[in-house]
């Protein structure tokens, strides 16, 4: 099966990325269990080192896997690198893990591990997941995932930059040099967040590369429980967000809200309309978050509401173009991946323009100093 229009990722429920309050054995199985409406599910290997795959593989028993579409991702070796506090484990491309002879060896070994925590012999779509810049332009790390391919690990593959905004060029030339062996990427989108993931949609359709997008729900703001005053955990991931997000979202969500009540949408499903609404997306998957507190919605109930996506695109080229105007974030944040806002030392989320990734911007209409800087 293809990924479908809607889907749900391991990173919902709390337990394996920190949004909200985690979810027991018992309910993170259920949300994720395919089925209901949504039948794409997706993992990363690094989740857990490991264990969001073994709990996906639970969810899925007795599910029939013609029933299902199933993503995977690899690319953080945390079999041997050591974990390296909140930047999590190191690529597998890092020089000081293995050398480039070496990368197809632990793409194979990586993909099987990972099939066989879940319990299954195949991807139907296997993402390398948030590579380095080697990631995005080796053509051995790229041979490698298409070994895996040809041995029938996989039927598709893609790319998904992250975990933060940005790997514009990078993506970008990504596409222009491995397209034929590239079927999905992944990139955050959202009517709040069109950018810089809007720069990347000619250059997907050029290459017929066909995008899943995340984050649609604007750090749950869309799910309508998060409101000015919202208290977070200490370790919820969002507290990464700048002061006061929360309370611009919720004035830009009411700008909106009329849109959705014209169209019978709830206003996650506005969100997901407006992703689908541009012809390169085809999958939308929202972080399903279960916040704290007694009025809280169930994350049980944003389930089903993403369930119940309706089909039929009901946003007309106006009302898309007026939802990007509301929630216009252009230079809103300093960008990962290529950038002219970088300095220093190549880092394995940042580092500086290149003459060969200006000439790409260049071809794609993409000016970097005006826009993929952060606005003073």
């Amino acid at each position: 099966m293809d990924p479908t229009t809607t889907a749900i990722g391991t990173w919902s429920g709390g337990r394996f990325m920190h949004f909200g309050e985690p979810l027991d054995d018992d309910r993170l199985r259920a949300l994720l269990r395919p089925g209901n409406g949504i039948e794409t599910v997706i993992t990363a290997d690094a989740y857990g080192a490991g264990e969001a795959d073994r709990v996906l593989g639970e969810a899925l028993e007795g599910v029939d896997r013609e029933d299902y579409c199933l993503i995977g991702a690899i690319g953080h070796d945390f079999y041997e690198g050591e974990r390296e506090g909140a930047k999590g484990f190191p690529r597998f491309t890092d020089p000081r893990l293995r050398g480039e002879g070496d990368y197809g060896d632990y793409i194979r070994m990586a993909t099987e591990r990972s099939l066989e925590r879940i319990g299954v012999d195949r991807f139907d779509v296997l993402l390398l997941h948030n590579p380095d810049r080697i990631g995005y332009a080796s053509d051995e790390v790229w041979a490698g995932m298409e070994a895996v391919r040809s041995a029938g690990l996989t039927r598709g593959l893609g790319v998904a930059p992250g975990p933060a905004n940005g790997f514009t060029l990078d993506l970008i030339d990504c596409l222009e040099r491995h397209g034929e062996r590239i079927d999905w990427a992944m990139v955050i989108l959202s009517p709040m967040e069109p950018w810089p993931g809007e720069l990347v949609m000619a250059a997907a359709e050029a290459n017929d590369v066909s995008l899943i997008t995340r984050v649609a729900d604007y750090g749950g703001v869309f799910h309508d429980d998060v409101r000015p005053g919202h208290r977070f955990a200490e370790y919820d991931h969002r507290k990464f967000r700048p002061d006061g997000w929360v309370e611009a979202g919720g004035e830009k969500l009411e700008r909106m809200r009329p849109l959705a009540e014209r169209h019978g949408l709830s206003m996650l499903q506005l969100a997901c309309q407006w992703n689908l609404a541009h012809p390169a997306v085809r999958c939308v998957a929202p972080t399903l978050i279960q916040e704290s507190g007694a009025d809280a919605r169930p994350i049980e109930d944003k389930r089903a509401e993403l369930a119940a996506l309706p089909a039929e695109h009901l946003l007309s080229p106006a009302e898309v173009a007026e939802l990007r105007e509301i929630g216009d974030n252009t230079g809103s944040m300093a960008l990962k991946g290529a950038s002219p806002d970088h300095e220093g030392e190549e880092r394995p989320d940042r580092w500086a323009m290149t003459a060969a990734l200006g000439e790409l911007a260049a071809r794609w209409e993409i000016a970097p100093e005006r826009d993929l800087t952060r606005a003073v």
